[in-house]
């Protein structure tokens, strides 16, 4: 059987004069075989008539009881977190944890948004099983985006398939091995592989997929999808931009910029990408995000007080400096960094100067880079800010006049001096950056076929 393994981030060197990449593995899984597929596929349908047959509050229940068996490895996973994809610990415990301690409420809410509405004496509104969902989840928030799609899948009265990325397959395994100590066989079940194998499952006989990833991913899955109109919800990246105005806050502008720039080593969806401020305060707002972001300790998982865990591979490394050197090339300057780290960290790094013609700009970067560009007049400003195929999120920090540009930015989530999006909003994407999108009732409910029933 072949295996597929994983390995430590922090570990990565080159050997052989820089020929060769090393690191050490963290450990292994079986790989799922491409013809297999059908008989994982047969289960699961299977289970899934006994599971929906059950009635709503009962599979909510069964849910919340599978979720508290997570308690007894919530340490275990943090460090399988931190080992594979190199989130520092402290991090990683706040992914596993806040996930254990909201899945009653998660659940509930879930359960609340899928319960049949009467409409009147004669007319019910019901939120019916789809059957077969595939759920293919991201590396960098491996439990918490995971979760996000399964829960409202499983209690909705679908089995789930669940095909995690293959660079932390040991956080997922252990993940739903534990929840199926609970949950009834064949109803949640995981499949190990690469890219092959997910667009295997996606083009099989399945009814959904919910998928977190790239938006080149998605337009495969969606393309792979059609031929049988399988129902999609997809949650595609961003390239998300900042725009610090004359009359903001510069204080708290640049915790934000520096913060949503770094946070899990720059490697999350709603990063801010593009920070556009305003001439007339750009040198003071440089000059602090420099000294804010020099605090920034950067190291192991395990680490002490690491702020900047290691970036998740090779590949995704060199990504990240072919856009620093590009930027650099076209006239970028460095106000902090380099754009030449060794394996397996980029540093804290801010650029400035950054322009429409750079991969920095044009390209979702997934790394700890602050990257400025300046403006005189807001209009321009918010045409570069909705200049992309992206529309995660984005965010104005101003004071009088700093709502009336936000109601201008082409994005699925708007922040006007905080971050954009809430734990009680739904979580979407504008633009080629998201397909559907869950959370809240009207996201839960993209999990369930609506069927109007009168009596």
């Amino acid at each position: 059987m072949a295996v597929l393994t994983s390995y430590d981030p922090t570990s990565y060197h080159k050997v052989d004069g820089g020929e060769h990449i090393e690191a050490i593995a963290v450990g292994s899984v079986e790989i799922t075989p491409i013809e297999l597929l059908p008989a994982v596929i047969n289960n699961a349908k299977v289970a899934q008539k006994a599971w929906a047959s059950l009635p709503l509050i009962e599979r909510q229940q069964y849910v919340v009881k599978a979720y508290q068996q997570l308690v007894a490895v919530q340490d275990e996973l943090a460090t399988l977190i931190g080992q594979e994809m190199g989130k520092d610990y402290r991090r990683a415990t706040y992914e596993v944890g806040g996930t254990i301690q909201n899945a009653p409420y998660f659940a509930s809410e879930i359960s609340d948004a899928l319960t049949t509405e009467q409409i009147d004496n004669r007319t019910e509104l019901q939120y019916r099983p789809l059957g077969v969902v595939a759920v293919i989840s991201p590396w960098n928030y491996p439990i918490a985006m995971a979760n996000n799609l399964l829960m409202p899948a499983l209690i909705a009265g679908n089995s789930v398939i669940l095909k995690p990325s293959e660079l932390t397959p040991l956080v997922a395994e252990l993940f739903i091995k534990t929840l199926n100590k609970v949950l009834p066989e064949h109803v949640l079940q995981v499949v190990q592989g690469d890219k092959a194998l997910g667009q295997a499952l996606v083009a099989a006989d399945i009814n959904m997929v919910a998928f977190t990833g790239s938006m080149a991913a998605g337009k495969n899955i969606m393309a792979n999808a059609a031929s049988g109109l399988k129902r999609l919800v997809m949650e595609l990246g961003g390239n998300d931009p900042l725009i610090v105005m004359a009359s903001a806050n510069i204080d708290s502008a640049v915790r934000f910029a520096v913060a949503s720039s770094f946070e899990n080593a720059g490697q999350m969806c709603t990063s801010t990408e593009r920070v556009y401020v305003d001439e007339r305060i750009a040198a003071e707002f440089e000059q602090k995000v420099v000294a804010l972001a020099s605090r920034y300790r950067v190291g192991a998982w395990d680490a002490a007080n690491v702020n900047i865990g290691p970036i998740v591979n090779p590949a995704q490394h060199q990504k990240v400096l072919e856009q620093l050197q590009d930027a650099k090339a076209k006239g970028a300057r460095l106000l902090l960094g380099s754009d030449d780290y060794p394996l397996p960290f980029i540093h804290p790094t801010v650029v400035t100067g950054i322009t429409p013609d750079m991969l920095l700009e044009g390209e979702e970067t997934f790394g700890p880079v602050v990257a400025i560009s300046h403006f005189s007049d807001i209009d321009a400003a918010i045409g570069r800010a909705n200049n992309s195929h992206y529309g995660l999120a984005a965010v104005v920090f101003g004071g009088q006049g700093a709502k009336a540009v936000a109601e201008q930015l082409e994005a699925g989530m708007v922040g006007v001096n905080q971050g954009a999006g809430a734990g009680n909003a739904p979580w979407v994407g504008a633009k080629q950056s998201g397909f559907g999108f869950h959370g809240t009732a009207a996201g839960h409910r993209q999990f369930a076929q609506v069927r109007v029933m009168n009596y």
